[in-house]
C-alpha cells in the first residue's frame, strides 16, 4: 500500500497498515495466495509474449509473489517490492536475495525509478484517492499488471454485511465490478491490453459460504462468465495496461 493510504475498519482516520490493525486482522498477509496469483501472472505475461527483465511490486505485503515469480523467471530478471508497512516489511526481509529487494517506501515519493513492469495487486480498493495514485505510478513503469477484486455483485449487495466483511476485514473501501475498474483506469490515461478474470473463490475458497458456493460459481462460470461474475461474486479482474 502507498503512504497515502488511510484507513481503519470503521473511519478513514489511521494508516493501520502502519499501526499494526491490518496485520491483526490479517496474521498471514494474504501469503497463502501468493502462488496462486504469481500463476495468473505468468499467465497474462505469457499470452501476450512479454519478458520483462525489471520487475516492481507497489504493495508487496509479505513479498511472497515476488519470489514466487522470482522462481519461474529468467535468472537475469530483477525484481524490487515496495511496502510502507513496517510489519509486512519485515516478513519482505526474509525473502530478499541478490536479484529480490525490499523497500520500505512509497514509490510515488521515489525519483528515477523506471521498470518494464509494475505489478499492483489487490491496492486499489484501499487507497482513499486511488485516482491520484494510479496517476502519480503511471510513468514509473512501461507495463503494468492490476489485480482488482470485483467485490460488487447481486449476491454481496443483497446480503446485509456482504459489503461490509470487506470493509471491516480487509479494510476495502472501493468497490468495483469490471466495467468499471476497466473505466477507471482508461480515464486516467492508462491504454488496456489485456484482461481476464481470476476466479480466486473457485480455487481458493476461505470459508463456509464460499465453500457452498464454489461448484454452483464453477459451473455457471463456465457457461456464462459475465452473468456469473455479476450474480454470484467472488472474481477479480487482471488487467494488462501501459
Amino acid at each position: 500500500m502507498t503512504a497515502s493510504t488511510k484507513t481503519s475498519g470503521n473511519v478513514l482516520d489511521r494508516n493501520i497498515y502502519m499501526d499494526g490493525e491490518y496485520l491483526r486482522k490479517n496474521p498471514d498477509w494474504h501469503v497463502e495466495e501468493s502462488p496462486w496469483k504469481a500463476k495468473q501472472i505468468i499467465r497474462m505475461l505469457k499470452h501476450n509474449h512479454l519478458q520483462p527483465m525489471t520487475i516492481c511490486e507497489v504493495g508487496c505485503g509479505a513479498g511472497e509473489v515476488l519470489k514466487q515469480l522470482q522462481e519461474h523467471s529468467d535468472s537475469e530478471c530483477r525484481f524490487c517490492g515496495y511496502e510502507i508497512s513496517p510489519q509486512a516489511f519485515e516478513m519482505c526481509r526474509m525473502r530478499s536475495n541478490e536479484r529480490l529487494q525490499f523497500k520500505l517506501a512509497d514509490i510515488g515519493r521515489e525519483e528515477n525509478v523506471f521498470f518494464d513492469l509494475m505489478l499492483v495487486l489487490d491496492v486499489i480498493e484501499h487507497l482513499e484517492d486511488y485516482f491520484s495514485f494510479l496517476r502519480n505510478i503511471r510513468p514509473k513503469s512501461d507495463y503494468k499488471i492490476f489485480h482488482i477484486p470485483l467485490d460488487l455483485c447481486a449476491q454481496t449487495v443483497l446480503r446485509k454485511n456482504g459489503i461490509l466483511k470487506r470493509r471491516d476485514l480487509y479494510a476495502h473501501i472501493h468497490y468495483f465490478t469490471k466495467e468499471t475498474a476497466l473505466r477507471t483506469l482508461e480515464e486516467v490515461g492508462y491504454e488496456v491490453l489485456d484482461h481476464f478474470y481470476t476466479t480466486r473463490m473457485i480455487d481458493l475458497p476461505i470459508d463456509r459460504l464460499q465453500k457452498i458456493l464454489r461448484f454452483p460459481r464453477k459451473i455457471c462460470f463456465a457457461l456464462h462468465p459475465d452473468l456469473t461474475v455479476r450474480a454470484l461474486g467472488g472474481f477479480a479482474l487482471l488487467v494488462l495496461a501501459r
